[in-house]
């Protein structure tokens, strides 16, 4: 499901959320699934620590092998060396990659991705796209993104958000051109 809306309509606060980074100031969130943190927020890294006790950190909180995982995100994310050395030294590009990988080594029922960050070269860009939508088909995603040709492609569905209200399209081409159509208003 995509989920559309202007900038400062509440995109990212929608995932954030219910990714639980942010706690509602009302009502809860409730899931009958596992969801992923929001893939494109960053805040979940420790600096002082290297990417592996990062990678160990998860690891131990959603009870996962750090073995299988640390060797999932290093094939995934391409850093090779660099897990070694704090988080905080990483360049925005790497702590995209890292934060990827880990979104992908963790496996989860529903991805929760606000706008995703072209990370790396095109190849690299077709292997997050690869690995989320195509490898993933069969799970559920919430994607929150200004780019309509990508919800175009890989949504069926989506949450148009205007204003403090919302509307469930079932339509995803009707979706794209009303949102486009509030983009040019």
């Amino acid at each position: 499901m995509a989920i559309l809306g202007r900038n400062g309509q509440g995109k990212s606060t929608l995932i954030k959320l219910l990714g639980g980074v942010m706690s509602p100031t009302g009502g809860r969130v409730d899931w009958h699934m596992s969801q992923s943190w929001p893939i494109g927020f960053h805040g979940g890294f420790q600096g002082s620590l290297s990417g592996l006790d990062n990678i160990r950190f998860l690891a131990r909180i959603y009870g996962r092998p750090f073995r299988e995982v640390r060797d999932r995100v290093d094939d995934f994310a391409e850093l090779g060396r660099s897990l070694r050395q704090p988080v905080k030294h990483y360049s925005s590009g790497m702590r995209a990659r890292l934060a990827f990988g880990l979104s992908l080594a963790i496996e989860f029922e529903c991805y929760l991705i606000d706008e995703l960050v072209a990370v790396g070269d095109a190849r690299f860009q077709r292997k997050c796209q690869h690995e989320l939508f195509e490898r993933r088909a069969e799970r559920a995603f919430l994607l929150a993104s200004h780019n309509t040709d990508l919800i175009s492609g890989y949504c069926d569905r989506a949450l148009l958000v205007e204003s403090g209200k919302t509307k469930i399209f079932e339509d995803i081409g009707e979706a794209v051109e009303i949102y486009k159509w509030l983009r040019t208003a």
